[in-house]
């Protein structure tokens, strides 16, 4: 399928992910024995600029148990999609928020290497990801679009390194802006605050293209 393999059918061409939110709850381990339920908690349709649009959420849980012992709910993630429709010749530009000063920042160059093994990594076979032709010619983007999730990993692993101690409680993340592979994009942090941290994706022009918190428990 060129859009990839996924539920449910909706008659809006383009899908995003928008926003993910996760809570860990103990440590998964190698070896451990695992079991993933997911259920489509939500189907939503309202009216944006662009048109109609439909918001699907997704809810994973993730249970483990290691030696014959259940150990119950290990993690639980909310997957937030939306399809919309293809962008309108005439259709006015948005506008983005600017970047604000970050206190770490690094910058990442997505590559053809990069994009296709993470579309492997995650088993995701949106051709949107991977496909020049496709992505530019049938769904009018001006090149590989760099997977929100991709960002999402980028910035937690920067949040990590920066408290390389503590115990990760929570992330989550919302998409503002797609990034292209045309040009770097940045991974920034804000100062860590009450066992909180902001992160942000910056893209070439300076906006904040996605935003993300991740907060800490007590030390590993």
């Amino acid at each position: 399928r060129s859009r990839g393999g996924f539920l449910p059918p909706v008659p809006l061409p383009r899908r995003m992910w928008a926003a993910g939110q996760f809570e860990l709850f103990h440590d998964l381990r190698l070896g451990d024995e695992i079991q993933r339920t997911s259920t489509i908690d939500d189907v939503t349709v309202k009216t944006g600029r662009s048109g109609s649009l439909c918001f699907v959420r997704v809810r994973h849980e993730v249970s483990n148990w290691r030696g014959g012992q259940d150990l119950g709910l290990a993690l639980r993630e909310f997957h937030d999609i939306v399809y919309r429709p293809l962008a309108a010749v005439d259709a006015k530009a948005p506008s983005y928020e600017a970047a604000p000063h970050a206190a770490y920042s690094e910058v990442i160059t997505p590559t053809d290497p990069l994009l296709f093994r993470y579309s492997a990594l995650t088993f995701n076979g949106h051709r949107i990801h991977y496909d020049r032709q496709y992505v530019t010619q049938v769904e009018g983007y001006p090149g590989l679009i760099v997977h929100g999730p991709l960002m999402a990993t980028l910035l937690a692993g920067l949040g990590q390194k920066l408290n390389p101690d503590a115990r990760l409680a929570s992330f989550e993340f919302r998409a503002l802006k797609p990034v292209f592979d045309l040009h770097p994009f940045e991974i920034c942090a804000g100062e860590l605050k009450e066992g909180a941290l902001n992160l942000w994706v910056k893209d070439f022009e300076g906006h904040v293209t996605m935003k993300a918190e991740m907060k800490f428990g007590a030390k590993a």
